[in-house]
């Protein structure tokens, strides 16, 4: 039986569950234990779990990351919670020189079994330096899985697959999600391997992840409401990209437009126009559409925010003029 609650919610049960069933696994990051973590993922943990497994470290991101790796490679299945992807940028490092290579470079021989969550994503006026969506960047790196959970569904159950992954996987979870309610069906678990739609349709595929879904899925049911039935396909594995299950959304609509937070140029939706291009060219009945980030600094007044982001009406319009 399905039963509602909040994103937060599933990500802190997802959690609490990893930390009852292996005693292997830790909480490390800012402000975890004492406080209940920045945005409330481990209220309570340190009473139940004790600061043996819920660690908080000082504003050291390239340390405590750091040491999330030594932890794994000694045998325990950290989770490293960064506050946000912003910060991330201080532990690059670690997570591209280290994490990242660690299998390659010894030949096999050592892994490292790491998860480290981050808050991605804007639309909360925090401006700049606490609203950018950098989890292509990360895409781009061979060594490491990118996971980008949208849905109740997803923020529940990406965790555990994470956790058993031999290799690091980094999980980016949009801020502006973290008190979306929904349904969270009765299931087991999902993949983190494959896209999955998130609506049917047969006239343009609208691919995105994370915090564009809703907007996607709005913007979707806006053009219904005009004839245009429009399939939603949620990427929700941004490394390695699901190109089957995205070159069988745009054989089945012949148009896609492609929505993503990250700024356009060099951005994640060109990796993916670039996937359509290779795999699909010859199903395309118009050129492939994006709709990004404005090239500007998330900016702090509301109004200004609003704009430079993907909003429903801006992907109704890239449709629309594919139409045209």
């Amino acid at each position: 039986m399905s039963r509602k609650l909040t994103y937060r919610e599933a990500m802190r049960e997802a959690m609490r569950e990893a930390l009852q069933r292996d005693p292997r696994v830790i909480l490390i990051g800012e402000d975890v234990g004492r406080y209940g973590g920045t945005y409330a993922f481990s209220k309570g943990f340190l009473d139940e779990f004790g600061p043996e497994r819920i660690r908080d470290t000082p504003l050291a991101e390239l340390g405590f990351v750091g040491t999330g790796i030594g932890a794994a490679l000694g045998g325990l299945r950290p989770i490293v919670e960064v506050m946000t992807v912003n910060f991330s940028l201080l532990a690059l490092d670690q997570i591209v020189n280290t994490a990242a290579l660690f299998h390659h470079m010894s030949g096999g021989q050592f892994s490292v079994p790491l998860v480290i969550r981050m808050a991605t994503g804007a639309g909360r006026q925090l401006a700049a330096q606490h609203s950018h969506s950098l989890e292509g960047w990360y895409a781009h790196i061979p060594g490491i899985k990118v996971l980008a959970p949208a849905t109740i569904e997803d923020a529940r159950h990406m965790l555990a697959p994470a956790l058993a992954d031999p290799d690091p996987v980094v999980i980016f979870e949009h801020a502006g999600l973290f008190n979306l309610e929904g349904e969270l069906p009765d299931i087991d678990g999902v993949d983190i391997a494959s896209a999955k739609l998130r609506r049917t349709g047969r006239d343009v595929a609208l691919i995105t992840y994370g915090g564009c879904l809703p907007k996607t899925l709005a913007a979707a049911e806006m053009l219904a409401a005009e004839g245009i039935e429009a399939e939603v396909l949620d990427l929700r594995v941004l490394r390695p990209l699901d190109t089957a299950g995205i070159v069988a959304t745009v054989a089945k609509c012949h148009r896609a437009v492609v929505i993503d937070e990250n700024w356009k140029s060099g951005g994640f939706a060109a990796e993916v126009m670039a996937r359509i291009m290779e795999n699909a060219f010859y199903e395309l009945d118009a050129p492939v559409a994006r709709v990004c980030a404005e090239e500007v600094p998330i900016p702090y007044a509301k109004h200004l925010e609003e704009a430079a982001l993907p909003q429903a009406e801006k992907i109704v319009a890239a449709v629309k003029e594919m139409f045209a």
